[in-house]
Formats: C-alpha cells, structure tokens, sequence
C-alpha cells in the first residue's frame, strides 16, 4: 500500500514539476530578435486560425521583436482584418500598411508572411456559413501595396513567405499575374480540398458544390463517401475513395535534403485547401501527391492536372522567397503552450502514429518548416 502510495506521489510531483522546468527552459532560451511583418486579411473571428500556429512557432522558438525585445501576439502584430469586440457587435476594423510606408517598412522589416490574403466576407462574417461559393467582399485580396512591399522585401534580399490563396478571387487578374511573375511561377486556376465525406447531409459541407457538379455535368451529386474536390472559377472534379482514389488523403512529401536540413517528416498527410502551381524555375522542397486510380487519372488529364503537384517552392537564387501553396498555417494550437521548451515529450498527447492523423502535419512538418527557413535566415544575418 505505501509503496503504491509512494509511485502515485511521484508521478504526480513529476506531472506537476516538468512544465515548470520546460517553463524555465524556455525562458532561459536565448532570444532571437527579428522584425516580423505578418499580413492575414482572413480573419473573421477571434480565433485567428490562418496566423495563430506562425505566432505559436516564433514564440516557442524565441523569436522575439527585435525594438520590444517581447513576444509577438497573435491578436495584435499583424497587418490585416481586425475584429472588434464586443463579438455579437459585427464591427471590425482593419489594420494596414500606406504606400508612402512601404520603403521604410521594407528598410527596417527582417520577415514578410503572408498567411492570407483572401479576405473576410458577408457569408462567413454575418452568418458564420458559406451557403454560396462567394459572396460581397467586407475586406481582402493581394493589392497593389502588397505587391509593392513584396517587390522591395525581394529587392533587399529579406526573407519572403507567402501562402496559398494569393492569386484567386478576390485577388485582381493584374494583380495576381504581377504577383506570379515576381516569384518566377505560375498559378492554374485550381484549387482542391480533401472532405472527409462528400455526403451533402455532412455538417458544414459546402452545398454549393453539388449545383456547380449540375451544371457542368448535367447530372445529380451521388457521392458519399471520403475523397478530393478540385475548383477552377467554373468548373470542378471530385475525386471519391475507391471510384477515382486508391487513398482519399492528400500527402506531401519531401526531399531527403530537407529533411535532413529541417527535420520535416518524409510524409504527411494535409486536409485543408491548396493550389495547383506550375514551379517553373523555383526549387521544389516538397510535393503534393494524389493517389488516384487509372479512372481518376483519366479525369485530371482531361482537365490537364497532375496527381502531383509542388507544396513548397523555393526561390533557387537568394533561397530568401517561398511559396506554401497549401493553407498551412490553419492549425488551432494553444498559444500557451508555445512557452514549454520540450513539446516532443507529449507527442503520445498531440497526434498518434496513424499516417492518416492530419493532427501530424503542424507538430511533424509546419512547425520545423517555419522553425527551420526562420533559424537559417536569422543565421545568415
């Protein structure tokens, strides 16, 4: 009895010891000073899910702002959309940068992330619901300052991150041709998304999907179970397990030598929404790939796509520019547990060992992805 008595004891002082110590860890951790400027126009709520997990990354890293000395927030430094309380008001604000700033931002700035620049909506801001596949913009999309800013970033050699959503509606046609001609690559015009059932009785299933499958098909939506829908501004192909996919996830893979460099894992499953992009001259890191059948392959060369496609491209000359053509950084982490040093030792908590766990892609490859191009840049400083 006591002796059981003595191994609860222990296992609780243990529990209650090592967040402290990983505390102190990270506390004792030196800092690394950079002036981040992140941009996220997708922000209809408090959550902040298209920037928060880039936020929990720097912060467990320790990258600090290098006038303050402190941790960025999630909630304030950022460019973008900007909610205000109470939450039931509706009224928000917006946070953004004036041409004549532009230059002296690009001067003083280290880091651009873009995580979004989509915008917020009517649907999804006064209803919390996308009955329709768009509806009047409240706020978003790449403008002309963007362009700008990125064009001057590029020019004195700082680091450039941008995400997926960049060159699609509400983004300009000017605009986003500027845009991919700058970065050296060149957007399709499809976008895709994994759902874990295309059953229209699903909750929160984009319903409007099924009349552009009328429209184009002229004939009824059947599908039922798991698989991938591909969007262009009119037309759409859905993959379905076992019909047109031998798997229904979508994986990225990655080349050995970042895998080494970063520690990414070699394979990942991805289930948010992507782009299709043609890398031209930029180094591919990682590609995406669809693990389609004969019959599955037939109908994306109809509309001239391939099973695979990149995920993360690099700029081959400074290596100072990518491209996530993935939305990646929409992950809901705790922010407060960015200040534990040692996150691996609850792995067992966070995701399990199945390939399929999407949980996986934040803890075992956009958390080293960021982790790692922001450690090389600051060390090349």
């Amino acid at each position: 009895m006591k002796k059981t008595l003595l191994i609860i004891v222990v296992v609780l002082a243990a529990l209650l010891i090592l967040p402290v110590v990983n505390l102190l860890m990270w506390s004792f951790q030196a800092k690394k000073p950079l002036d981040i400027l992140v941009v996220d126009k997708t922000v209809p709520n408090f959550e902040m899910l298209k920037h928060k997990s880039f936020f929990w990354t720097i912060k467990n890293d320790r990258v600090v702002n290098k006038y303050t000395k402190r941790s960025y927030s999630f909630k304030k430094d950022y460019y973008g959309f900007v909610p205000l309380r109470p939450e039931k008001s509706r009224l928000w604000d917006k946070n953004e940068y004036r041409l004549i700033e532009l230059l002296n931002l690009a001067d003083s700035a280290d880091v651009l992330f873009m995580a979004d620049t989509y915008g917020v909506f009517t649907n999804d801001w006064w209803f919390g619901t996308v009955k329709t596949r768009r509806s009047r913009k409240l706020y978003g999309g790449l403008n002309n300052n963007d362009n700008i800013l990125i064009m001057e970033m590029k020019n004195r050699n700082k680091l450039v991150i941008l995400e997926s959503n960049t060159f699609e509606y509400p983004t300009v046609e000017y605009e986003a041709q500027r845009i991919q001609n700058r970065l050296g690559m060149e957007y399709s015009g499809w976008m895709g998304k994994y759902f874990s059932s295309l059953d229209t009785t699903t909750a929160d299933f984009p319903i409007w999907m099924t009349e552009m499958y009328r429209r184009q098909y002229k004939q009824p939506w059947t599908f039922k179970k798991e698989g991938i829908v591909f969007l262009s501004s009119r037309n759409i192909i859905v993959l379905e397990q076992d019909n047109t996919l031998n798997s229904s996830m979508p994986f990225i893979y990655t080349d050995q030598v970042y895998m080494d460099k970063w520690g990414v894992s070699d394979q990942i499953a991805f289930d948010q929404w992507f782009e299709v992009v043609a890398p031209l001259s930029n180094r591919v890191i990682s590609t995406f790939k669809i693990e389609t059948n004969l019959v599955g392959d037939s109908l994306l060369n109809m509309f001239g796509i391939s099973s695979s496609f990149p995920a993360v491209i690099q700029d081959p000359v400074n290596e100072r520019t990518y491209y996530f053509t993935g939305d990646f950084t929409h992950y809901d982490v705790n922010i407060f547990t960015a200040v534990f040093n040692q996150m691996s030792l609850f792995n067992g908590l966070r995701y399990s060992k199945d390939k399929n766990d999407t949980r996986r892609f934040f803890w075992l490859y956009y958390r080293p992805l960021i982790g790692g191009i922001l450690e090389d840049y600051y060390n090349s400083l």
